[in-house]
């Protein structure tokens, strides 16, 4: 889903929540990390490709609002081999988001549904699709008509959860909900009186009443329905504003008999390929339990592609999100990775390139230990060269990662658990940041930390205070705690990367300390100073 979500305000974060989120109960989040890393047709088809290695018996949906121009989008959405489009209407939504986005943001289904038909046709696309829309749909005439207009699927989200009690307060984001469904107050959630009796009977009458509109066209399946605009026709009126309308655009037909114009055929399997297939057979005794530890190794290049990802999810399948023990699985890789390099690694495996990665290496870590490091005879000095790409480490969870050179831009954005230690980092590194550690040891680039509501970051040598966005973090000296931290991940760097700087500041440590700056967030400093305050008292 790209675009802007809700957002969750600190008193709305429970224990739950924060335990869901890797985050600090009290503490404000944005929204989950999908809905952010994109910004480009070209991110999308990656993160599609990601998520289809995390699990490759899923489809993948891809939700768009309705706006001009979205059937272009929605052929690129295509083209990146999504295998559903939401076109969502500017009606809808649970009143979390900005007021402004609310009121303002995008069209009628009817246009976004539309367009996106047309051009899909147009370009030979729409059979590998499957096309759905929302937007305070209600009734089997709504269904009809968006199906009539290119819609496989139907989403009824408004409608279901008013079936559930919900009263449209608009108070979701208050923690006030008074029918006891957005909210975390228990004694309001006592008020929830909904049940799936009601849910179902819903969809029963709305497919009731399709099934008696597509009867009196003559129609027998939802799939002769689709994009059959011939069977809608404009209605007459003489309203000043509206009597010279032409809905024409929107009921054009594309030809008398095209290939489909429905989701026929699907999309064309894309992972034979992939690197990690090799590696799912030679580590099967592993993966049944009757091997204990695996050291492999192999070459790698730059379209080498969600490396690691597809072995995690068979990981995950046999052994849940715990994994398998640390170091279980050894991988040694010789080249440049490409992008999403172990993209949702699982615990127990360790991932070392010696070379270079490209974007979004370690995207979602769940557990793995992800090491890159200088070939043995190169003669470039690690933290004046840029080893990783952009996003790194981007929504990263939990695991360990020791980067033996400078990291681009966008390092850690969203990390919620991860250790790490780079030796320099490119502008708005640690952005949105939730928890985990990062240690810097060089220089960092413009709007460090912005918005950044938990974990820690200790930055070694750089002083240009300018860099820091300062409205959501303060800088502070190392405790004991922290010194005790940094010094055991500078160990693990040194002993998995060989690092000459690691070597250095060791030698020289209590010294050394005191070019260390602690990056502290305002809203996490806040709750453990109250938690103090509350145990001492």
């Amino acid at each position: 889903k790209p675009g802007e979500g809700g957002q969750l305000p600190g008193h709305k974060v429970d224990k739950n929540i924060a335990k869901v989120r890797n985050s600090t109960p009290g503490v404000g989040l944005i929204s989950p990390p999908p809905h952010h890393d994109i910004y480009s047709i070209e991110d999308l088809s990656q993160l599609i490709f990601d998520l289809k290695n995390a699990n490759r018996e899923a489809d993948i949906s891809v939700k768009l609002v309705s706006k001009a121009g979205v059937g272009t989008i929605a052929a690129g959405v295509a083209k990146a081999k999504s295998d559903k489009i939401l076109i969502s209407g500017y009606d809808g939504g649970t009143g979390a988001s900005p007021l402004s986005s609310v009121i303002h943001a995008g069209l009628p289904w009817e246009l976004g549904i539309s367009e996106a038909q047309q051009t899909l046709m147009k370009n030979g696309l729409r059979s590998r699709v499957t096309l759905q829309v929302d937007g305070q749909i209600k009734t089997g005439r709504d269904l009809a008509i968006a199906s009539i207009l290119g819609a496989d699927e139907w989403g009824i989200s408004t409608a279901a959860l008013i079936s559930q009690g919900c009263i449209m307060m608009r108070k979701c984001h208050l923690n006030t909900c008074p029918v006891g469904i957005a909210t975390q107050d228990e004694i309001l959630r006592k008020r929830f009186n909904g049940e799936v009796d009601h849910m179902i009977n819903l969809i029963k009458f709305l497919t009731e009443e399709l099934r008696e509109i597509m009867a009196s066209l003559g129609i027998k399946k939802v799939n002769d329905l689709i994009g059959q605009t011939n069977l809608l026709k404009q209605k007459k009126n003489k309203y000043w504003k509206t009597k010279n309308l032409d809905l024409y655009p929107i009921l054009f037909k594309h030809s008398a008999k095209p290939k489909s114009y429905y989701n026929s055929s699907g999309q064309k399997d894309f992972l034979s390929k992939q690197l990690d297939l090799i590696f799912l057979e030679k580590t099967q005794n592993i993966l049944d339990g009757s091997s204990k530890k695996l050291n492999l190794s192999s070459k790698i290049k730059s379209t080498d592609r969600a490396v690691g990802t597809i072995l995690s999810s068979e990981i995950s399948k046999r052994y849940g999100s715990r994994g398998l023990p640390n170091n279980t699985i050894n991988i040694e890789f010789q080249g440049s990775a490409g992008q999403s390099f172990g993209a949702f690694a699982i615990n127990g495996l360790t991932l070392e390139v010696i070379g270079e990665t490209n974007d979004y290496f370690g995207k979602g870590l769940s557990g793995a230990k992800l090491v890159v490091k200088k070939p043995l005879n190169s003669g470039f000095v690690s933290n004046e060269n840029i080893i990783v790409g952009n996003v790194a480490l981007y929504g990263a969870i939990s695991g360990q990662s020791f980067i033996n050179g400078i990291a681009g831009e966008r390092f850690c954005v969203r990390n919620s658990g991860v250790e790490v230690v780079v030796e320099g980092v490119g502008d708005n590194a640690c952005e949105y940041m939730t928890g985990g550690n990062v240690v810097i040891l060089g220089n960092i680039g413009k709007n460090f930390g912005a918005g950044m509501s938990g974990g820690m970051a200790f930055i070694y040598g750089n002083k240009n205070l300018n860099n820091f966005n300062k409205s959501s973090i303060e800088l502070v000296d190392l405790e004991d705690e922290d010194r005790e931290k940094v010094k055991s991940l500078l160990k693990a760097h040194k002993r998995y990367t060989d690092s000459n700087l690691a070597s250095f500041i060791l030698d020289d440590i209590d010294n050394q300390f005191n070019y260390f700056t602690k990056v502290y967030p305002k809203e996490l400093r806040a709750i453990h100073e109250k938690n103090k305050i509350v145990t001492n008292g």
